[in-house]
């Protein structure tokens, strides 16, 4: 029940009405018998910075989630962002400190990857194509490569954005080949979709299906639908498919300890 002594979260996202984070986080809350909920919002991305400003002055807030499409743009909205969300160039989850200050850090790289590796899909030693190179794509890529994957090529509608991504990688993981091409899925182990496309009827494919191989996985972010075009595609076509689900699972616990101020020893 909520009453006035219940702590507000919240998730912004344009659109929001598929993402699972309310149904994930407000479990994870009344597991641990907290006095605390978190709501969607939708927000426009002219109205963002009006959002971070408006939420400083919620005294009853613990913090929010930031999804698609703006975690690149609430990086610099933030008042202090982590290390690793800096290099990134991206945030999703921003805790509320008792002052006022909104501090950022990124969880999806995280998460995206050991959700792979508790499926027995660990990406360690494997030829990775990650279609995208908006916020979320750029956390999966660091984590890949930090993971230990053989090679990783970033393919992007706007290449230069692609070229970018991956020479920032490079930069941080010279081990790992890390290059930008187009998203012809040949010759990979796995390919991820790490755009929005798939997640309205009649989008576009992310890239073309009919290059797929069979026994290649497949890979999405996207977590409503829960089988995306590219996903049934790929399945008729012979290759393993990963859920979008998984990411956020696995990034659950880390986003509401992180909002809680539990986690670095934290203490507000």
């Amino acid at each position: 029940m909520i009453t006035g002594h219940t702590q507000l979260f919240g998730i912004i996202a344009n659109p929001v009405a598929q993402v699972r984070t309310p149904q994930v986080l407000n479990t994870i809350f009344d597991r641990r018998g907290l006095d605390a909920v978190l709501v969607p919002m939708q927000v426009d991305t002219e109205a963002l910075p009006k959002a971070f400003e408006a939420f400083r002055g919620f005294n009853n807030m613990g913090g929010f989630i930031v999804t698609v499409p703006h975690k690149t743009a609430a990086l610099n909205l933030c008042d202090e962002v982590s290390m690793a969300a800096r290099d990134i160039g991206a945030v999703n989850t921003v805790r509320r400190e008792a002052s006022g200050r909104l501090v950022g850090d990124m969880f999806d790289g995280r998460g995206f990857v050991q959700g792979l590796i508790a499926e027995g899909r660990d990406p360690a030693g494997r030829r990775v194509l990650l279609v995208g190179a908006g916020g979320a794509a750029a956390a999966i890529g660091y984590a890949l490569a930090e993971a230990g994957v053989r090679s990783l090529t970033i393919a992007n509608r706007t290449r230069a954005k692609a070229e970018d991504l991956a020479a920032r990688i490079d930069h941080f993981f010279p081990a790992v080949k890390v290059d930008s091409a187009d998203a012809n899925p040949q010759g990979y182990d796995l390919i991820i979709n790490s755009t929005s496309l798939g997640m309205r009827a009649g989008d576009e494919l992310p890239f073309p299906a009919d290059l797929l191989e069979p026994g290649q996985l497949v890979a999405e972010i996207i977590m409503k639908p829960r089988r995306t075009q590219i996903m049934d595609i790929a399945m008729k076509r012979g290759c393993m498919v990963h859920e979008g689900s998984h990411m956020l699972t696995h990034q659950a616990e880390l986003m509401v300890n992180y909002m809680l101020g539990q986690e670095y020893g934290v203490r507000l």
